[in-house]
């Protein structure tokens, strides 16, 4: 039983960890990415909103729905993260990498500034949508 429960569809939790850290990595070369001039814009458009929704506390599917709620976290922005890093040119993402890995790998606490930065333009967004139904509906 205690076998079933470390093993998760045939990776170890260990495994999953190292994919976890692995995928944080990725998003932080996906940030430093973005900043590059060379990158085109629809492929900045695409990072922009995968590393977003990354750090974003609100998920497309909420996460206290039984089984769905994980569905965004296990496919959805891994998905993303590989749409994304086949859009960069592969010597510009391996000095990304290379890059986050000195910048962002003694980072040990969440970052709440972007935790309440995305939460305001979640509230400034559904402001301006209650605004604009109520201006119809008057």
């Amino acid at each position: 039983m205690l076998k079933s429960f470390t093993n998760i569809f045939g990776l170890s939790l260990k495994k999953f960890k190292n994919r976890t850290k692995n995928m944080k990595k990725e998003i932080g070369a996906l940030y430093l990415a973005y900043r590059r001039k060379e990158i085109p814009i629809y492929t900045k458009l695409i990072i922009l909103l995968v590393v977003g929704y990354a750090l974003s506390p609100i998920d497309l599917i909420p996460d206290f729905i039984p089984i769905l709620g994980y569905v965004d976290d296990l496919i959805i922005l891994p998905l993303g993260i590989a749409l994304a890093v086949k859009l960069i040119p592969k010597n510009i993402m391996e000095e990304c990498r290379a890059e986050a890995e000195k910048k962002y790998s003694n980072i040990k606490k969440k970052s709440y500034v972007f935790a309440v930065l995305i939460i305001a333009i979640w509230v400034a967004l559904a402001m301006y949508i209650i605004f604009k139904i109520r201006a119809l509906l008057s």
